[in-house]
């Protein structure tokens, strides 16, 4: 038997481990030292290669972490297969083992290996201790030990292999979406609610049905393994597309990180700023507002306006309000459905109504779906209104203007409107 003094850390060289990588080395460092053994690792299992992804070792040529080898020739899988015990005081007692490539180099005469399994019954790989003389002392006992640690590891290192499956499901439906050139893009109708007439369109990303998500959560899904500057520039493209085939404005919807980018100032830099809404949700943190108003600085010289997004849905939208002073502000759709028979619902839009006549910032009321709603918008001095009363999202073709059912007395039109 070896007696083994130091820490993990001592005994690892290599790359920089993870806060994870680092515990599970704690415990092997634990194994290793209560079996007095060699060398003690995690390996991980995928089917045909086995990978060792955290080594504890006194001796530095036996086994290093990133190790691979031929899963079938390994003695973690003869384990695993019943054809050899999980404790072998000594393989010369085991011609199955003898056989094995690590019975020769590095001559392993030693093992202990249990398998790691995930909360749902799959397994990752093996926790595992060896040397290279025969241990008589081994016992189950030191089994037990090693299951224990092994149910420990498993604990650490699930959350990562979780985040790695996600990533993995994430980018096999985003990269063919990618490769296609992005969302299919749809536009809704913007109109004013004093004459009906429709003013402009948002384009809004449309995703595979068979997804069964709405396309903010798939652009938080891109922006959550790196693909989400690249998803919304294609989505900003094909919305730029319809310009052409369609009147009035266009309102495109960008997160303030993604605006930040160089890709994104060139793409609107070579657009008719002057028929584009940009629109920048509450919802999307801004981490420099200084950046953020040094971007827009000459693309809203050049004729491009600003509107903020789901004002109403949170908190952030005051300061975003505040900072970027926007042209437009467009009220949560969470507060205009109801208000119609809701007095406070319609006492907050009032306010956001006031207060923003007073910085001289149009609005726009979205998801209005009833004439109800709509009338009292209307009351209420709403400039624009957007939702399934006026139309749903479809193709260039599917915009028509929507007439009012009743006219209100005329009152002044924001110029900055262009009707159809």
């Amino acid at each position: 038997m070896n007696a083994e003094t130091g820490t993990a850390e001592e005994k690892h060289v290599g790359r920089e481990r993870s806060a994870a990588e680092q515990q599970v080395a704690e415990l092997l460092h634990t194994a290793r030292k209560s079996l007095r053994l060699s060398v003690a690792f995690l390996s991980r299992l995928d089917g045909t290669t086995q990978h060792l992804e955290v080594v504890d070792t006194s001796v530095p040529f036996l086994y290093q972490e990133g190790y691979q080898q031929r899963q079938e020739d390994t003695l973690c899988q003869a384990v695993l297969d019943e054809k050899l015990p999980q404790v072998i005081p000594n393989l010369k007692d085991f011609p199955e083992a003898m056989k094995l490539p690590a019975a020769r180099m590095p001559r392993l005469r030693s093992f202990v290996s249990v398998p790691v399994t995930l909360s749902d019954g799959s397994l990752y790989g093996t926790f595992c201790a060896a040397g290279l003389t025969s241990d008589k002392d081994l016992t189950r006992r030191d089994k037990a030990l090693m299951d224990v640690l092994a149910s420990a590891a498993a604990t650490i290192i699930e959350p990562e292999v979780r985040s790695q499956e996600r990533r993995v499901e994430i980018t096999g439906r985003l990269d063919p979406l990618i490769a296609a050139g992005g969302p299919t893009v749809v536009l809704q109708p913007i109109v004013a609610l004093a004459t009906g007439r429709r003013v402009g369109a948002e384009a809004l990303s449309r995703f595979p049905g068979d997804w069964g998500m709405p396309p903010d959560v798939c652009f938080a899904e891109a922006h959550s393994v790196g693909a989400g500057h690249r998803l919304e520039l294609l989505a900003l493209e094909r919305a730029a597309a319809l310009l052409d085939r369609v009147g009035g404005y266009v309102a495109m919807n960008v997160s303030p990180a993604t605006l930040l980018t160089p890709e994104c100032g060139v793409l609107l830099g070579r657009l008719p700023l002057e028929r584009i809404l940009l629109e920048l949700s509450e919802h999307d943190p801004v981490e420099d507002y200084a950046a953020l108003t040094a971007a827009l600085a000459p693309l809203r010289a050049a004729g491009l306006r600003l509107a903020i997004d789901d004002v109403g849905a949170g908190f952030s939208s005051l300061r975003h309000i505040v900072v970027t002073a926007p042209d437009v502000i467009k009220v949560d759709r969470s507060i205009v459905a109801g208000l119609d028979t809701d007095p406070v619902l319609a006492k907050l839009v009032a306010s956001l109504v006031e207060f923003a006549h007073g910085c001289d910032v149009q609005v726009v009321a979205e998801g209005v779906e009833t004439a109800g709603e709509n009338a009292v918008l209307r009351d209420l001095r709403v400039d624009y209104g957007q939702g399934w009363y006026f139309g749903r999202p479809g193709p260039p073709e599917a915009l028509v203007d929507v007439a009012a059912p009743r006219i209100p007395a005329p009152r002044r039109e924001v110029s900055a409107a262009v009707e159809v």
